[in-house]
């Protein structure tokens, strides 16, 4: 990716240790990394050749070997020490199969340490032309208001904010206006946004979601094509099928193949379609957030992104966009 001033700033407020048990031989492995969804956007984007500022809060023993592991996936890492204990999970692979051992989410960031990770994300923020909001992972751990704020704040001074958000975490950013969404469609129906799976149902969530504070919406769905609502249109990202080595971690790589391009100046579609192949590539590997540079870009021009359904549509204006949102 070229760009003058390509960077992107990843708030990422509590990753996590992944321990994860393998065998992909006769004897036993243990894989240590930092992860959670931040982390797992941040090796995507600079994957693709962009360098990434993430800020985030560390602490306890898990703190103190998370910040190492961080510091060596060269990340530019701005953090805020903790006085209660940072999470992680341990998995065991040695089947094929993942099956959880344990997971320690982690404590809430106490009031104090939100003050201090906001004001030094924020820093970051202002300086950087695209901001990636991430989740925390269990939601409880920091308040939806914040978000709010952060995208508040960033937006009105200019920067472009990415989400990739679900429950009261949306709803907050929401309020205040977002240049991208990502969201599942499993997120979608569990957060009662959308009744149904059904192409048209989407397609009604996306105008909401547009109405509601988001310029461009992706609906990720699983192994199916993603829908795009961009401007006005709605579009499926249409790819060739890859057979996956690990499902999960698809959304977050597509949310950072979109960062990286918007922050180099490309255009939101050719950002999509670049997201598109590096979520598609990265199910074809075991480690999440990651891929190569040249594979991802050798299958961008193999996505497409065809009118959904295959029907014609004319563009919407946004006068139209609210009408549809209010059902008029």
């Amino acid at each position: 990716m070229d760009g003058p001033d390509g960077y992107v700033m990843v708030f990422a407020p509590a990753p996590v240790l992944t321990v994860t048990i393998d065998q992909p031989s006769d004897e036993t492995e243990l894989h240590l990394h930092p992860g959670g969804q931040g982390v797992w956007q941040a090796r995507m984007i600079m994957s693709l050749g962009v360098p990434v500022v993430l800020c985030a809060s560390l602490g306890g023993e898990i703190g103190q070997v998370l910040e190492p592991l961080l510091v060596t996936e060269g990340v530019r890492l701005k953090r805020v020490l903790r006085d209660t204990a940072s999470g992680g999970y341990v998995h065991d692979r040695r089947d094929g199969a993942r099956r959880e051992v344990a997971d320690v989410p982690g404590h809430p960031l106490t009031r104090h340490e939100l003050d201090e990770l906001y004001n030094l994300a924020l820093g970051e923020g202002l300086r950087a032309p695209v901001s990636v909001l991430s989740g925390p992972g269990a939601p409880s751990l920091v308040p939806p208001d914040l978000y709010r704020r952060f995208a508040a704040d960033l937006g009105a001074n200019g920067g472009r904010v990415v989400a990739d958000l679900s429950g009261e975490h949306l709803d907050a950013v929401l309020a205040s206006g977002l240049f991208f969404l990502k969201v599942s469609h499993e997120e979608l129906l569990r957060d009662g946004r959308a009744r149904s799976a059904d192409e048209d149902e989407l397609t009604r969530v996306m105008y909401d979601l547009h109405a509601a504070g988001a310029e461009t919406v992706v609906v990720s769905r699983a192994e199916q094509p993603a829908f795009a609502l961009v401007d006005g249109e709605v579009l499926e990202v249409v790819m060739p099928r890859l057979e996956a080595a690990d499902p999960r971690g698809a959304g977050d790589s597509m949310t950072a193949g979109v960062a990286a391009v918007i922050a180099c100046g490309g255009d939101i579609r050719t950002a999509i379609r670049t997201g598109a192949a590096a979520g598609a590539l990265n199910v074809t590997r075991h480690g999440l957030g990651t891929g190569r540079l040249d594979s991802i870009a050798g299958l961008v021009d193999r996505v497409r992104l065809a009118p959904a359904g295959n029907r014609p549509q004319e563009r919407t204006t946004p006068e139209e966009l609210a009408d549809r949102a209010a059902g008029r």
